[in-house]
């Protein structure tokens, strides 16, 4: 009989095993021909070489599931040990659903983020492949809260160390100045809809640490000035109210390791009359640079409520 000896000293035990080891008896049904002991930290497994091997395989992708999203439920753990039937099928479904652009992070309590429709399928796509992606498209299509979500996940496979979040902050001229509070509290109301984004992808105490130490970052437009912006994802949200010179401020901002997705919805511009939208400019003379993508959504990416595609087809915003 041959032994197998996996440690499991990098994750929480009772993510793994689950309530009432709910999660160990499951494994331990799956393997019935195999002798598992979990003692601390270390997990010995006894059993024919050929079982051991297949074992070790899948249990280490629940380790690395684990390891990426922090949470394990029933579901995901068969979907990762697969059937009885079929050993030859894929050990990370999870690995699948990312390649396909269906799921793109998972959130607190394994709730699915996912590319709802075909554009925001697209913009998965197109950060892929793309260093800059322009998401634009009415209220509701869910532009966002995708790119947030893919910032999120660059964060999660480390293959960026921040996440910063802006936008401008239109309303900053004469009424900002009247509301109560300090800096942060007169400008956090103008970026909440990216801490409600972050609220549904992020556990709360992590969420809290990652803004306090920084690798999550949520600031106005302003703030940019005279940065450099490497080795991170930043958004640039309701770019449609950025002026010509903020929004060229903002690209130009990015360093060497970095992705930048700007969004926004040129129906609702609340610039005054008389000043450009810089976004209208850079759809028109950044269209043919190579590493630079735009995703049109349109009203067949609504994804609140039925009416809002009817509210937004009244005003003529869509058709």
């Amino acid at each position: 009989m041959n032994e197998l000896k996996i440690s499991i000293e990098n994750i929480n035990p009772a993510v793994l095993w689950g309530p009432n080891n709910d999660h160990f008896e499951i494994i331990k049904k799956q393997y019935p021909k195999l002798k598992i002991v979990a003692r601390g930290s270390e997990v010995k497994v006894l059993g024919d070489e050929r079982e051991l091997v297949i074992f070790e395989e899948k249990f280490n992708h629940l380790i690395q599931h684990i390891e990426k999203f922090e949470n394990l439920n029933i579901t995901d753990l068969e979907r990762v040990l697969g059937s009885k039937a079929d050993t030859s099928a894929s050990a990370d479904p999870a690995a699948d659903k990312f390649a396909s652009g269906e799921v793109i992070v998972f959130g607190p309590n394994g709730v699915m983020v996912k590319a709802r429709t075909a554009n925001q399928r697209k913009m998965v796509d197109c950060i892929n492949k793309s260093d800059i992606l322009f998401a634009i498209g009415p209220a509701g299509t869910g532009k966002t809260y995708t790119a947030v979500a893919l910032a999120v996940r660059a964060l999660k496979n480390k293959e960026i160390k921040r996440i910063i979040l802006t936008r401008p902050a239109v309303e900053a001229g004469e009424n900002l100045g009247f509301l109560p509070g300090d800096l942060k509290e007169k400008i956090d109301p103008y970026l909440r809809p990216l801490y409600d984004a972050l609220d549904d992808m992020i556990p709360a105490e992590k969420l809290k640490l990652y803004l306090e130490n920084r690798t999550i970052e949520i600031a106005p437009l302003a703030f940019m000035r005279g940065r450099t912006l490497d080795n991170c994802f930043v958004i640039l949200d309701e770019a449609q109210n950025a002026t010509d010179m903020q929004l060229k401020m903002f690209l130009t901002r990015m360093g060497p390791s970095a992705k930048f997705i700007v969004t926004g919805d040129v129906t609702q511009i609340d610039l005054p009359k008389k000043q450009q939208s810089g976004l209208h400019t850079a759809l028109r003379i950044l269209t043919d640079i190579k590493g630079i993508d735009i995703v049109y959504l349109s009203g067949e990416d609504v994804v609140r409520h039925k009416l809002v595609r009817k509210i937004l087809a009244a005003y003529g915003d869509i058709q």
